[in-house]
């Protein structure tokens, strides 16, 4: 079996890249006389400096027959338990480490079409490249062999620029082959990294959270009446935003101008998301009564007094804030701006509604069909949420994170 033309020999403390030409490697030494540097692959840049002690100086007519066909380089050195390589030999400025019991090959440090890996990894600006070995930054071998199978090949290179040229091109002619969807496929079928799992590093802290939150709105469920009705409005819209976080801010009792009589109506809470848009929420004790009626109106179980009147009362809240529009934003713009993020805008666009209130643990299957038919024709504007729906999703987020409750 042949030799390949790069190879790297580890010799004491120093890295030795052996390099075997076509031909011969009096072409080299002559280079080297005349004072002209060797690249090779684009990656290595040799000088005479570079070649190997026993090798420097000698005549050419002195080569023995190994010494003919191949040259040996130091291309770096041994520092604890790396080798380090010389920034000017890989012509980047960043640091390259090699742990000293590896062994590498050409693949490791040059792709195809003369190109260098260390070079386009260094131009993502680390700090230092430290491949195998136990450093606490280090690239464990076999993850930085999946990196560089990643590179493009020539095949690849070719449908990229075909891609490019595809869409524009197919619009002008009757060229049929979609070279976009050519080069997609064979990415995909090249690209093994998997992407990083966000959610593992804080999957604990998120069961405690949810655990929390389940054990303290059971725990009110049982006690409602020991809470006054500010109370439990505060500790519900806690708990509310912590399931929703994208609301930054909720403001009680805010007044808003009522469009048709000119007076002010007075909004329970006014939720404000993290682009400064609005929206209304509602939050309710529980009450004894089921949330629909247990008789039926015309073969229907139709919603409690108690929930017809909040979702009218929501409704005419949302109805007054579009039309109170801009000049309503820049009113509680100037009411809530110390306690808004600086240079937050309050947005009133389309905003929507939030109703919290009842269970509907003990509603009996039609009851449960009824008001289900009620809370998705009102979804679209405002969505209602039982107590019990609450309880549920916290459950679930519990299963879903693998800490059943």
């Amino acid at each position: 079996m042949s030799k390949p033309a790069v190879e790297f020999v580890a010799d004491g403390t120093k890295l030795l890249l052996v390099y075997r030409p076509r031909d011969d490697t009096v072409w080299v030494h002559d280079g080297f006389a005349k004072g002209e540097p060797l690249d090779i692959k684009g990656t290595y840049h040799l000088t005479k400096a570079d070649l190997a002690q026993r090798r420097r100086g000698r005549d050419l007519h002195e080569l023995d027959d190994d010494e003919m066909f191949e040259v040996a380089f130091v291309v770096a050195t041994a520092k604890g338990d790396y080798f380090v390589f010389k920034p000017e030999i890989v012509g980047i400025d960043v640091p390259v480490l090699l742990a000293r019991d590896v062994t590498p090959t050409w693949k490791w440090f040059s792709a195809e079409e003369r190109v260098s890996v260390l070079r386009m990894l260094a131009d993502l600006r680390p700090s230092r490249i430290v491949i195998g070995g136990n450093a606490p930054d280090a690239i464990p071998v076999a993850e930085y062999e999946r990196l560089v199978a990643q590179f493009p090949s020539a095949y690849e290179l070719k449908r990229y620029v075909q891609a490019r040229l595809s869409n524009v091109f197919r619009e002008l002619t009757d060229a049929k082959v979609d070279a976009e969807g050519m080069l997609r496929n064979y990415v995909a079928k090249r690209v093994t990294a998997k992407p990083q799992d966000l959610i593992q590093p804080f999957r604990q802290m998120e069961v405690t959270k949810y655990q929390f939150l389940h054990a303290k709105l059971t725990a009110m469920l049982a006690d409602a009446v020991g809470y006054t009705e500010r109370q439990w409005q505060d500790q519900i819209l806690d708990i509310i935003r912590l399931l929703n976080p994208k609301y930054i801010a909720a403001f009680p009792s805010v007044a808003i101008k009522d469009s048709i009589t000119g007076r002010r109506r007075q909004v329970d809470i006014l939720l404000v998301d993290v682009d400064g848009h609005v929206d209304v929420i509602e939050i309710k004790k529980p009450f004894k009564a089921k949330i629909v009626t247990e008789t039926t109106y015309r073969d229907n179980h139709v919603p409690h007094r108690e929930l017809a009147g909040t979702v009218t009362q929501v409704e005419k809240y949302l109805f007054h804030l579009n039309r109170w529009g801009t000049s309503g934003e820049a009113a509680l713009t100037r009411r809530f701006k110390r306690q808004l993020l600086a240079g937050l805008q309050v947005r009133i666009v389309n905003p929507g509604g939030l109703i919290v209130m009842g269970r509907d643990d003990d509603l009996t299957a039609p009851q449960r069909a009824d008001f289900e038919v009620f809370r998705r024709q009102n979804k679209n504007v405002i969505d209602v949420v039982t107590y019990d729906d609450l309880l549920r999703r916290l459950q679930r987020l519990l299963e879903q994170l693998g800490s059943v409750h």
